[in-house]
Protein backbone atom coordinates (compact mmCIF):
# COMPACT_ATOMS: atom_id res chain seq x y z
CA UNK A 1 0.00 0.00 0.00
CA UNK A 2 1.28 3.44 -0.95
CA UNK A 3 1.76 6.02 1.33
CA UNK A 4 1.78 9.90 0.84
CA UNK A 5 3.77 11.23 3.30
CA UNK A 6 4.15 14.76 3.91
CA UNK A 7 7.11 15.68 6.03
CA UNK A 8 8.33 18.61 8.34
CA UNK A 9 11.82 19.53 9.53
CA UNK A 10 14.83 21.69 9.85
CA UNK A 11 18.31 20.49 10.43
CA UNK A 12 20.45 17.72 9.07
CA UNK A 13 19.09 15.66 11.52
CA UNK A 14 15.66 16.12 9.78
CA UNK A 15 17.24 15.69 6.62
CA UNK A 16 18.48 12.02 7.52
CA UNK A 17 15.27 11.09 8.20
CA UNK A 18 13.32 12.82 5.00
CA UNK A 19 16.47 11.00 3.11
CA UNK A 20 15.28 7.54 4.48
CA UNK A 21 11.75 8.51 3.93
CA UNK A 22 12.77 8.92 -0.16
CA UNK A 23 15.40 6.03 -0.36
CA UNK A 24 12.30 3.44 1.32
CA UNK A 25 10.71 5.18 -1.89
CA UNK A 26 7.78 6.83 0.16
CA UNK A 27 5.38 9.47 -1.78
CA UNK A 28 6.43 12.43 -0.33
CA UNK A 29 4.69 15.49 -2.26
CA UNK A 30 5.08 18.46 0.35
CA UNK A 31 7.50 19.25 2.73
CA UNK A 32 7.59 22.02 5.24
CA UNK A 33 10.64 23.57 6.62
CA UNK A 34 11.36 26.78 8.18
CA UNK A 35 12.30 30.08 6.38
CA UNK A 36 15.54 30.98 5.35
CA UNK A 37 17.84 32.31 7.29
CA UNK A 38 20.66 34.69 7.17
CA UNK A 39 23.82 32.69 7.74
CA UNK A 40 27.81 32.77 7.99
CA UNK A 41 30.43 35.40 7.73
CA UNK A 42 28.18 37.43 4.70
CA UNK A 43 24.74 36.77 6.28
CA UNK A 44 23.42 35.56 3.44
CA UNK A 45 19.78 33.85 3.24
CA UNK A 46 20.41 30.56 3.27
CA UNK A 47 18.21 27.19 2.82
CA UNK A 48 17.18 24.95 5.84
CA UNK A 49 19.10 21.40 4.93
CA UNK A 50 15.88 19.61 4.77
CA UNK A 51 15.05 22.58 2.10
CA UNK A 52 17.83 21.73 -0.05
CA UNK A 53 17.55 18.08 0.09
CA UNK A 54 13.54 18.21 -1.35
CA UNK A 55 14.57 20.82 -4.19
CA UNK A 56 17.08 19.04 -5.04
CA UNK A 57 14.19 15.91 -5.48
CA UNK A 58 11.40 17.83 -6.27
CA UNK A 59 9.29 18.05 -3.83
CA UNK A 60 7.12 21.25 -2.90
CA UNK A 61 8.28 23.06 0.15
CA UNK A 62 5.88 25.60 2.14
CA UNK A 63 7.84 28.22 4.33
CA UNK A 64 5.42 29.26 7.36
CA UNK A 65 6.66 31.53 9.73
CA UNK A 66 3.70 29.73 11.80
CA UNK A 67 0.81 27.41 11.47
CA UNK A 68 -1.56 28.98 13.78
CA UNK A 69 -4.15 30.12 11.84
CA UNK A 70 -5.00 32.53 14.89
CA UNK A 71 -1.74 34.11 15.22
CA UNK A 72 0.67 36.54 13.85
CA UNK A 73 0.94 35.25 10.56
CA UNK A 74 -2.03 34.01 9.52
CA UNK A 75 -1.56 33.83 5.89
CA UNK A 76 1.71 32.00 6.25
CA UNK A 77 -0.65 29.29 8.12
CA UNK A 78 -3.50 29.85 5.57
CA UNK A 79 -0.87 28.85 2.81
CA UNK A 80 0.19 26.15 4.25
CA UNK A 81 -2.60 24.34 4.75
CA UNK A 82 -4.11 25.06 1.31
CA UNK A 83 -0.70 23.31 0.57
CA UNK A 84 -0.98 20.53 3.05
CA UNK A 85 -4.70 19.97 1.38
CA UNK A 86 -3.70 19.78 -1.93
CA UNK A 87 -1.01 17.56 -0.82
CA UNK A 88 -3.54 14.84 0.66
CA UNK A 89 -1.12 13.22 2.68
CA UNK A 90 -1.64 9.76 4.78
CA UNK A 91 0.20 10.99 7.41
CA UNK A 92 3.01 13.67 8.28
CA UNK A 93 6.19 12.70 9.40
CA UNK A 94 8.07 15.58 12.05
CA UNK A 95 11.74 15.49 12.92
CA UNK A 96 13.20 18.68 14.77
CA UNK A 97 10.64 21.23 12.71
CA UNK A 98 10.94 24.22 15.18
CA UNK A 99 7.11 24.60 15.59
CA UNK A 100 3.97 24.01 16.77
CA UNK A 101 1.75 21.97 15.21
CA UNK A 102 -1.54 23.21 15.91
CA UNK A 103 -4.86 20.90 16.07
CA UNK A 104 -6.17 21.37 12.78
CA UNK A 105 -2.46 19.91 11.12
CA UNK A 106 -2.48 16.71 13.96
CA UNK A 107 -5.94 16.02 12.55
CA UNK A 108 -5.71 16.46 8.97
CA UNK A 109 -3.65 13.55 7.93
CA UNK A 110 -5.47 9.71 8.42
CA UNK A 111 -2.47 8.24 10.27
CA UNK A 112 -1.73 11.14 11.80
CA UNK A 113 1.51 13.36 12.67
CA UNK A 114 4.67 10.83 13.63
CA UNK A 115 7.55 12.82 15.72
CA UNK A 116 11.16 11.43 15.87
CA UNK A 117 12.54 12.46 18.72
CA UNK A 118 16.09 11.54 19.62
CA UNK A 119 15.36 10.32 23.48
CA UNK A 120 13.79 7.81 25.28
CA UNK A 121 10.39 9.72 26.45
CA UNK A 122 9.64 10.66 28.42
CA UNK A 123 13.02 11.67 29.92
CA UNK A 124 14.38 14.70 27.63
CA UNK A 125 10.98 16.15 26.16
CA UNK A 126 11.71 19.44 24.34
CA UNK A 127 13.94 21.25 22.31
CA UNK A 128 18.01 19.93 23.10
CA UNK A 129 17.31 16.34 23.95
CA UNK A 130 20.95 14.80 22.90
CA UNK A 131 22.58 18.05 24.62
CA UNK A 132 21.33 17.35 27.90
CA UNK A 133 21.34 13.92 27.84
CA UNK A 134 25.56 14.03 27.76
CA UNK A 135 25.50 16.75 30.29
CA UNK A 136 23.12 14.98 33.27
CA UNK A 137 25.75 11.68 32.67
CA UNK A 138 22.90 9.54 31.17
CA UNK A 139 24.29 6.34 30.55
CA UNK A 140 22.23 6.14 26.96
CA UNK A 141 19.51 7.67 25.16
CA UNK A 142 17.93 6.36 22.12
CA UNK A 143 14.91 7.22 19.31
CA UNK A 144 11.24 7.71 20.32
CA UNK A 145 9.11 7.85 17.33
CA UNK A 146 5.91 9.33 18.68
CA UNK A 147 2.08 9.67 18.13
CA UNK A 148 2.01 13.44 18.44
CA UNK A 149 -0.58 15.49 20.52
CA UNK A 150 -1.19 18.29 21.50
CA UNK A 151 1.16 18.76 24.08
CA UNK A 152 5.09 18.60 24.19
CA UNK A 153 6.33 15.51 23.47
CA UNK A 154 3.50 13.80 25.22
CA UNK A 155 2.07 11.81 22.89
CA UNK A 156 2.33 7.78 22.47
CA UNK A 157 5.49 6.38 21.90
CA UNK A 158 5.10 3.57 18.81
CA UNK A 159 8.39 2.31 18.46
CA UNK A 160 12.14 3.09 20.36
CA UNK A 161 15.28 2.03 20.22
CA UNK A 162 18.16 2.42 22.59
CA UNK A 163 21.61 3.65 22.25
CA UNK A 164 24.66 3.32 24.81
CA UNK A 165 26.42 7.23 25.64
CA UNK A 166 29.73 6.31 25.52
CA UNK A 167 32.59 7.71 28.18
CA UNK A 168 33.91 9.88 25.14
CA UNK A 169 30.55 10.86 23.52
CA UNK A 170 29.99 14.37 22.21
CA UNK A 171 26.88 15.92 21.06
CA UNK A 172 28.31 16.22 17.46
CA UNK A 173 29.09 12.62 17.38
CA UNK A 174 25.49 10.96 19.18
CA UNK A 175 23.38 13.53 16.60
CA UNK A 176 24.65 11.62 13.47
CA UNK A 177 24.25 8.11 15.37
CA UNK A 178 20.72 8.99 16.35
CA UNK A 179 19.69 10.95 12.80
CA UNK A 180 20.85 7.72 11.18
CA UNK A 181 18.85 5.82 14.10
CA UNK A 182 15.50 8.17 13.10
CA UNK A 183 15.64 7.62 9.70
CA UNK A 184 15.89 3.64 9.98
CA UNK A 185 12.83 3.70 12.56
CA UNK A 186 11.09 5.88 10.73
CA UNK A 187 10.34 3.47 8.18
CA UNK A 188 8.82 1.16 9.60
CA UNK A 189 6.62 3.01 11.75
CA UNK A 190 5.18 4.39 8.57
CA UNK A 191 4.46 0.61 6.91
CA UNK A 192 3.06 -0.46 10.16
CA UNK A 193 0.76 2.76 10.92
CA UNK A 194 -0.50 1.77 7.22
CA UNK A 195 -1.00 -1.70 8.09
CA UNK A 196 -2.65 -0.75 11.25
CA UNK A 197 -0.39 -2.92 13.52
CA UNK A 198 1.26 -0.54 15.66
CA UNK A 199 0.28 -0.75 19.31
CA UNK A 200 0.53 3.01 20.90
CA UNK A 201 1.72 3.01 24.28
CA UNK A 202 1.21 6.18 26.83
CA UNK A 203 4.14 7.47 28.41
CA UNK A 204 4.80 6.87 31.65
CA UNK A 205 3.92 9.85 34.73
CA UNK A 206 7.53 8.57 36.24
CA UNK A 207 10.80 9.93 34.82
CA UNK A 208 9.85 13.05 32.96
CA UNK A 209 12.19 15.81 32.17
CA UNK A 210 12.68 18.94 29.83
CA UNK A 211 15.67 19.41 27.75
CA UNK A 212 15.87 23.37 27.50
CA UNK A 213 16.44 25.17 24.48
CA UNK A 214 20.75 25.24 24.67
CA UNK A 215 21.38 29.21 25.29
CA UNK A 216 25.01 30.93 24.67
CA UNK A 217 25.35 32.47 27.86
CA UNK A 218 26.03 28.42 29.25
CA UNK A 219 28.72 27.93 27.30
CA UNK A 220 31.25 29.76 30.60
CA UNK A 221 32.83 27.24 32.27
CA UNK A 222 32.19 27.29 36.08
CA UNK A 223 35.66 26.05 37.61
CA UNK A 224 34.02 25.39 40.97
CA UNK A 225 31.87 22.95 39.39
CA UNK A 226 33.56 19.05 40.01
CA UNK A 227 35.72 18.06 37.26
CA UNK A 228 33.69 15.26 36.30
CA UNK A 229 30.80 17.81 35.56
CA UNK A 230 32.49 20.28 33.38
CA UNK A 231 33.80 17.61 31.28
CA UNK A 232 30.92 16.43 30.54
CA UNK A 233 29.17 19.92 29.54
CA UNK A 234 32.52 20.21 27.11
CA UNK A 235 31.68 17.42 25.19
CA UNK A 236 27.76 18.30 25.55
CA UNK A 237 28.65 21.66 24.08
CA UNK A 238 30.36 19.77 21.43
CA UNK A 239 29.80 21.47 18.72
CA UNK A 240 27.35 24.61 19.88
CA UNK A 241 27.66 26.84 21.75
CA UNK A 242 31.11 25.43 22.84
CA UNK A 243 32.43 25.45 26.08
CA UNK A 244 34.76 28.81 26.87
CA UNK A 245 36.49 30.34 29.34
CA UNK A 246 38.44 33.26 30.02
CA UNK A 247 42.19 33.30 29.40
CA UNK A 248 43.63 37.02 30.35
CA UNK A 249 41.67 39.01 27.79
CA UNK A 250 41.00 36.19 24.97
CA UNK A 251 38.01 33.89 25.33
CA UNK A 252 39.19 30.41 24.60
CA UNK A 253 37.01 27.54 23.76
CA UNK A 254 37.68 23.73 25.22
CA UNK A 255 36.81 21.40 22.67
CA UNK A 256 38.40 18.31 24.52
CA UNK A 257 39.42 17.31 28.48
CA UNK A 258 39.83 14.77 30.51
CA UNK A 259 39.74 14.34 34.51
CA UNK A 260 43.18 14.35 36.60
CA UNK A 261 42.13 12.63 39.31
CA UNK A 262 45.29 14.29 41.06
CA UNK A 263 44.34 15.45 44.37
CA UNK A 264 44.35 19.45 44.40
CA UNK A 265 45.72 20.75 47.42
CA UNK A 266 43.96 22.94 49.68
CA UNK A 267 45.69 26.59 48.51
CA UNK A 268 44.57 25.70 44.55
CA UNK A 269 41.27 27.87 43.59
CA UNK A 270 39.45 26.91 40.88
CA UNK A 271 40.12 27.94 37.89
CA UNK A 272 43.54 28.22 38.66
CA UNK A 273 46.31 26.60 35.93
CA UNK A 274 48.45 23.37 37.98
CA UNK A 275 50.45 22.45 34.94
CA UNK A 276 50.93 23.12 31.12
CA UNK A 277 53.03 20.67 29.02
CA UNK A 278 52.55 18.35 25.82
CA UNK A 279 49.35 16.82 27.22
CA UNK A 280 47.71 19.89 28.42
CA UNK A 281 46.65 22.34 30.34
CA UNK A 282 45.52 20.87 33.88
CA UNK A 283 43.03 23.38 36.00
CA UNK A 284 41.53 22.81 39.31
CA UNK A 285 38.11 22.54 39.59
CA UNK A 286 36.03 22.42 42.58
CA UNK A 287 36.37 18.61 42.58
CA UNK A 288 39.46 17.09 41.17
CA UNK A 289 41.16 18.74 38.24
CA UNK A 290 40.67 18.93 34.52
CA UNK A 291 43.15 18.63 31.48
CA UNK A 292 42.57 20.42 28.56
CA UNK A 293 43.36 18.54 25.29
CA UNK A 294 42.17 20.43 22.26
CA UNK A 295 41.26 24.34 22.44
CA UNK A 296 40.91 26.99 20.32
CA UNK A 297 42.25 30.49 20.57
CA UNK A 298 40.06 33.76 19.28
CA UNK A 299 39.67 33.23 15.19
CA UNK A 300 41.73 29.67 15.10
CA UNK A 301 41.22 26.62 14.77
CA UNK A 302 40.54 23.71 16.99
CA UNK A 303 44.22 22.71 18.11
CA UNK A 304 45.22 19.66 20.72
CA UNK A 305 46.98 21.44 23.36
CA UNK A 306 50.39 20.84 22.09
CA UNK A 307 49.72 23.44 19.05
CA UNK A 308 47.87 25.50 20.49
CA UNK A 309 50.32 26.35 23.43
CA UNK A 310 52.98 27.01 20.64
CA UNK A 311 50.98 30.32 19.73
CA UNK A 312 49.10 30.72 23.04
CA UNK A 313 50.72 31.36 26.58
CA UNK A 314 49.35 29.60 29.45
CA UNK A 315 51.82 29.08 32.53
CA UNK A 316 51.17 27.21 35.67
CA UNK A 317 49.20 29.92 38.38
CA UNK A 318 47.20 31.62 35.68
CA UNK A 319 43.61 31.79 36.76
CA UNK A 320 41.09 31.13 34.22
CA UNK A 321 37.52 31.93 34.41
CA UNK A 322 38.31 35.48 35.47
CA UNK A 323 40.95 38.18 34.91
CA UNK A 324 43.60 36.42 34.09
CA UNK A 325 46.00 37.16 36.43
CA UNK A 326 48.16 35.09 38.05
CA UNK A 327 47.14 33.45 41.28
CA UNK A 328 49.14 35.23 44.25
Amino acid sequence: MSIRVAFAGAPEFAATALQALLDAGFDVPLVLTQPDRPAGRGMKLQASPVKQLAQAHGIAVAQPRSLRLDGKYPDDALAAQAALLAARPDAMVVAAYGLILPAWVLALPRLGCLNIHASLLPRWRGAAPIHRAIEAGDAETGVTIMQMDAGLDTGDMLLAERVPIGARATTARLHDELAALGGRLIVPALHQAGAGTLVPVPQPAEGVSYAHKIDKHEAAIDWAQPAEVIERRVRAFDPFPGASTQAGDALIKIWRSEIDSTPRLSDQRPGQILSVNEAGVTVACGAAALRLTELQRPGGKRLPAREFLAGFALAPGQMLGGTGASAA
